[in-house]
């Protein structure tokens, strides 16, 4: 599959059909996007939003979820918001999301069926891996998007005049449902 990719990515180039996607690195709309990496995102999403290539920053990983206040996701929102001018952070949840009811047990029990060794888990734990907080899910995607935008929200690198709001998009229809606020 890989080099078929490889072989399309070499008739892109040639053809010059990269031209209609060539934007700067400052997104248009000065939105940043977190959401999942589920596969049924990559074309609802911005078909959904009617956003383009160029318009907003998107920081996608599985379950759309912040595991700690140094995690790869906090840090390309620090970046986008403050040296590429993000005013405004969407963080969307989806229907039907793989990471519902993860456990860290369960992905360990499979990372050992995989062949990775009980040591190596183990010398991972020792040196400071939280696989409890790192290879968590959630009970209620509306729960673990609400907590993800409370999160961003508090973080004390986060400047308190982005804008960060919680929406939920369904896998099938592509709706976008705004999270109602806390009181």
């Amino acid at each position: 599959m890989l080099d078929e990719m490889m072989k399309h990515n070499q008739k892109f180039v040639e053809e010059g059909s990269y031209k209609k996607f060539q934007t700067s690195k400052y997104p248009d709309k000065k939105i940043a996007i977190l959401t999942c990496m589920d596969t049924r995102l990559v074309e609802l999403l911005p078909a959904a939003l009617g956003i383009k290539n160029g318009d907003v920053k998107m920081i996608k990983n599985a379950g759309g979820m912040i595991t700690n206040p140094f995690d790869s996701a906090v840090r390309s929102l620090l970046i986008g918001i403050i040296e590429l001018g993000v005013e405004e952070v969407m963080v969307i949840g989806h229907t039907d999301c793989g990471v519902a009811n993860v456990s860290a047990d369960m992905m360990i029990e499979h990372l050992l069926k995989r062949g990775i060794s009980r040591h190596d888990i183990d010398m991972m734990r020792y040196c400071g891996v939280n696989f409890e907080e790192w290879l968590r899910g959630f009970d209620s995607l509306e729960g673990s998007v609400q907590e993800t935008v409370d999160f961003l929200r508090s973080h004390p690198l986060i400047p308190k005049d982005v804008t960060i709001r919680g929406f939920v998009i369904d896998t099938e229809t592509g709706k976008l449902t705004p999270l109602q606020e806390n009181a």
